[in-house]
């Protein structure tokens, strides 16, 4: 990470190793505490999560994972950043800005020339790291199928 970028509070550690991600922990948070997953049935979550670049947070003693994001990307010129959760028990620590600002920096060296994201309610945290609102939404279009 850069020296501007906002670090995990001690005792807890960033990976990308996907052999470390809680499968059946990340799947409930997402289907049952989340506006945007909820419902998502536990085969299209693995699908999701098989074809992206997942980042977890654990704490460093115990391993037990506490924060989750996925990335889609094609690692040379987008990247969408979605189902970013901080679970309850360490929400309030500044885990959920680190983890965003460690997923920008991962991908900085990509050369993207975008990273996305949509949030209802975290444009703060979002906005602490760079991102912005669209400069020019009328630009972009959306085929939505739903869930």
């Amino acid at each position: 990470m850069t020296d501007d970028a906002p670090s995990l509070p001690e005792g807890y550690e960033i990976s990308t190793d996907p052999a470390r991600l809680d499968a059946d922990r990340v799947h409930h948070w997402l289907a049952t505490d989340t506006y945007w997953a909820t419902g998502r049935p536990r085969d299209k979550h693995d699908r999701a999560v098989a074809g992206s670049l997942n980042f977890g947070v654990y704490e460093a003693v115990t391993g037990e994972q506490v924060a989750y994001a996925r990335v889609v990307t094609d690692r040379a010129t987008f990247a969408y950043l979605c189902d970013v959760y901080v679970g309850p028990s360490v929400r309030g620590k500044g885990i959920g800005t680190a983890l965003a600002a460690a997923v920008r920096e991962h991908l900085r060296p990509y050369g993207l020339r975008r990273i996305i994201l949509a949030t209802r309610d975290a444009h703060g945290v979002y906005a602490k790291l760079g991102f912005a609102p669209l400069e020019r939404p009328a630009e972009w279009m959306l085929l939505a199928y739903g869930q």
